[in-house]
């Protein structure tokens, strides 16, 4: 596969990947044809990487949870006339090794080298690790 790129956001307003999951499965959180997305200010300067098989990861209550693929990105045009970008993403959520991550505003690239691997078939519903102990593991150079 050629060079792609992945996105990484906060889900603001979620506590746990349930929340994400209902969240996405709102009328709101969809667009006309039925897919999730996430609507933001930005336009992606690298478009063409993320849309050559980029993810977007989704970090909850400050861990790193899971991703989806981003199938496509839309013009959005606001209520007060300002473009927008929705981030369509296929509706499966993917669970990932969690990796705790400070907060951040808006989204940033992610390269696939930096990007944590999907949970092994089995272990999807597996709770992530407290975060004291992820922490601890991660300052000693575990995680």
């Amino acid at each position: 596969m050629d060079k792609y790129i992945n996105l990484i956001k906060l889900s603001v307003g979620s506590d746990s990947y349930d929340d994400l999951v209902a969240w996405q499965s709102t009328k709101r959180a969809q667009t006309d044809d039925g897919y999730p997305r996430h609507v933001t200010r930005m336009w992606p300067k690298r478009e063409a990487e993320i849309l050559n098989g980029g993810s977007i990861f989704w970090v909850v209550k400050g861990v790193l949870t899971c991703r989806q693929r981003i199938l496509r990105l839309d013009e959005v045009i606001g209520s007060d006339g300002i473009r927008r970008c929705a981030i369509v993403s296929d509706p499966e959520l993917v669970r990932v090794q969690s990796a705790l991550k400070r907060p951040f505003q808006g989204w940033r690239y992610l390269k696939p080298e930096d990007s944590p691997p999907d949970l092994p078939k089995g272990r999807e519903r597996e709770e992530p690790l407290p975060v004291e102990l992820n922490r601890a593991l991660a300052e000693i150079g575990v995680l």
